[in-house]
């Protein structure tokens, strides 16, 4: 595929490579050799979220990250559902397609109930798990999260997310700690996959997902002890306005064992501590 005309090859100097799904073209980052280090986003972001990580760490990994359908460089079908379960289901095949073994898996974000499936049924080829502000538990008990899920369900908040592009223009900012690290351009890369209506599909359909998918998100929270021997990194933002601190905790007590490193940062650490978030990877896996 070519490069789009608004894609900055000096923020994001990688090839593209593309896997052809049932529903569409699946887009995803293949870079450097070595062990295979597998980095999941959420939304509203795509592969570029990763880029600080991806330049360094494929000096001795080979860094895999893909888009999902309806984020980034990757197909938006109209018929595709959107759920983080059929996310999974992607992903999964991306694995099985690159044949990945002994992988390191990194979520952030929606990429932790849709990523971690993948260690719940194939605990025995996921050596690694980095886990940075994400969940994978129902959030039934979330008041405001689940009555700001239903309020996006609804008429305005479809408007909102198709029509204004709410979640990458207004949400995103929200999620810095520090506003100087979105900078124009850099919020441009956020901006810019969702420059339609049709665009913004998968966007809304997530927000709707935080009240939808519990029975999913139930379904895999019941299977962690499945999780249980592997080893696990927590990279957490504290200053997180997306999602609550005590998060972090339900972590800490579900898997005491995890190594627990915490950031002065927002929802997006990768972005605000590019750097130390990096170094925190390479230690824990070198």
């Amino acid at each position: 595929m070519k490069t789009p005309t608004w894609l900055d090859t000096i923020f994001y100097p990688f090839q593209h490579h593309t896997l052809q799904l049932p529903a569409g073209r699946l887009h995803y980052v293949d870079e450097g050799e070595g062990a295979p280090i597998v980095f999941v986003h959420g939304t509203p972001t795509w592969s570029f979220l990763w880029r600080q990580q991806i330049k360094s760490l494929r000096r001795d990994y080979r860094c895999i990250a893909p888009d999902h359908l309806g984020f980034g460089l990757s197909d938006n079908p109209g018929s595709f559902a959107y759920t983080p379960e059929a996310h999974a289901d992607n992903l999964e095949a991306l694995i099985h397609e690159l044949k990945l073994k002994d992988i390191t898996l990194v979520v952030h974000d929606f990429g932790g109930p849709i990523g971690l499936r993948y260690a719940l049924r194939h605990p025995e080829n996921v050596k690694n798990i980095i886990i940075l502000n994400t969940w994978m538990w129902p959030l039934d008990e979330e008041k405001q999260l689940t009555q700001v899920s239903k309020f996006l369900s609804g008429g305005i908040g479809k408007f909102l997310y198709l029509r204004l592009n709410f979640s990458a223009r207004m949400l995103l900012p929200r999620g810095y700690h520090e506003r100087k690290f979105l900078t124009k351009d850099i919020h441009r890369h956020y901006l810019k996959p969702f420059s339609s209506a049709a665009s913004r599909l998968g966007t809304w359909h997530l927000a709707k997902a935080l009240h939808e998918a519990n029975p999913y998100f139930r379904e895999l929270w019941e299977q962690r002890e499945k999780m249980k021997n592997i080893r696990k990194l927590i990279l957490w933002g504290e200053k997180d306005s997306l999602l609550p601190l005590h998060f972090l905790g339900k972590w800490e007590d579900a898997f005491p064992e995890a190594k627990v490193i915490k950031f002065k940062a927002g929802h997006f650490l990768q972005e605000e501590k590019g750097g130390e978030v990096t170094d925190a990877i390479r230690a824990f896996l070198g």
